[in-house]
């Protein structure tokens, strides 16, 4: 306590009293290296430069910032959530690193007021307090090292400004969701652009609209696609919960969507396939062609559904042998030119079925 007080009789004869004691406010405790504080609330709108004629801005320190956040940030979050898997403590850091949080922090410490800018790039650049947070972050380290930024993050934020439980299982992505609630209810959901236009400053402004079956939804607007897709989704995730008129709306339209989807073709294509593609030549004693059936290239049928009759006594292997020396017209009974007699379950070697074959044709001639 002494030294505390030794401390602040010095700051009395200080040019930078006043910075000195708002950062103690801030971070808990007196700087060593007052400059590094300075370069971590120099906005680079401030064209200030160095005695080698480089830049001057924080922008170095929150890339700094940035890494060190993650990592104490991570720390905590591991010690604090025993047991936990990996995708939740990734989540939970997220959330609590996040331009959203770390701005309002910067905010509610009083950390944006210390900010030096030109004023004009403050109007529009929503993560302004945020960047100087990390670059704050950034000059502890540099200052006093990792415990300090350790004590300062667990101490006097997470003590005092952050409750880590909350945060943990709250869900703050309203994209993600949007998304989930139409992937559930098989709503076909889209983000819109509804263009990209330019402030006076020249910074680019995004604004899109959520559209859910066709039905416009909100609309969001902002510095960056992603800020304005979260905000045209938290306002249409408003939208569906408080006006039951409009869900009915969209989930008519999916109604109507799904009707015609399922609507049956009226005529069911046939599976018969042509063989026009084959030229049959007209064989004199044969049926028409489109009346014929399938015949062998030597005019007998393969198949035959037409029953034997009594009236139409099976003709004898003799008969049949005559019946086609003397005439070309092919019977439709030649199928029973095969003789069943020659069929035996008895094995006969290659050499036998050679000659049998050759016997068969010369008898033929």
């Amino acid at each position: 306590m002494q030294s505390n007080f030794i401390d602040r009789i010095k700051l009395l004869f200080r040019k930078d009293k006043e910075l000195y004691l708002s950062l103690y406010e801030i971070i808990g405790f007196y700087p060593h290296d007052i400059d590094l504080y300075k370069t971590a609330l120099l906005h680079k709108s401030i064209a200030r430069r160095n005695e080698k004629g480089k830049p001057v801005n924080n922008e170095r320190l929150e890339f700094l910032g940035d890494a060190i956040l993650d990592a104490v940030v991570g720390d905590i979050v591991f010690r604090h959530f025993p047991g936990k898997r990996e995708g939740f403590l990734t989540n939970t850091r997220s959330k609590l690193v996040q331009r959203e949080t770390l701005n309002k922090l910067a905010q509610e410490m009083g950390i944006s007021q210390l900010i030096l800018s030109n004023g004009r790039s403050s109007s529009h650049n929503s993560y302004l307090g945020g960047n100087a947070f990390e670059a704050l972050v950034g000059a502890i380290y540099l200052d006093r090292g990792y415990n300090a930024c350790m004590r300062f993050m667990k101490k006097r934020i997470l003590a005092q400004m952050i409750n880590i439980d909350k945060v943990a299982y709250k869900e703050v992505n309203f994209k993600s969701k949007l998304i989930e609630w139409s992937q559930k209810n098989r709503v076909n959901m889209e983000f819109k652009s509804l263009g990209e236009k330019k402030d006076k400053n020249g910074s680019p402004y995004f604004t899109y609209q959520v559209v859910i079956e066709g039905i416009e939804g909100c609309t969001g607007s902002g510095f960056s696609k992603k800020e304005s897709q979260q905000q045209a989704s938290k306002l249409t995730l408003d939208r569906l919960r408080k006006e039951p008129q409009f869900i009915d709306e969209v989930f008519a339209a999916k109604a109507d969507r799904t009707k015609m989807e399922e609507v049956p073709v009226e005529n069911v294509p046939s599976t018969e396939v042509k063989d026009d593609f084959i030229v049959v030549h007209n064989v004199e004693g044969l049926e028409p062609a489109e009346e014929q059936k399938h015949v062998t290239p030597f005019l007998e049928e393969v198949f035959d559904d037409k029953p034997q009759t009594p009236e139409s006594p099976k003709p004898t292997k003799q008969e049949t042998k005559k019946s086609k020396t003397e005439t070309p017209e092919v019977s439709a009974d030649m199928d029973d030119e095969f003789d069943f007699d020659d069929i035996s379950m008895k094995g006969k070697s290659r050499e036998d079925i050679i000659a049998a074959a050759e016997a068969a044709a010369w008898a033929e001639e």
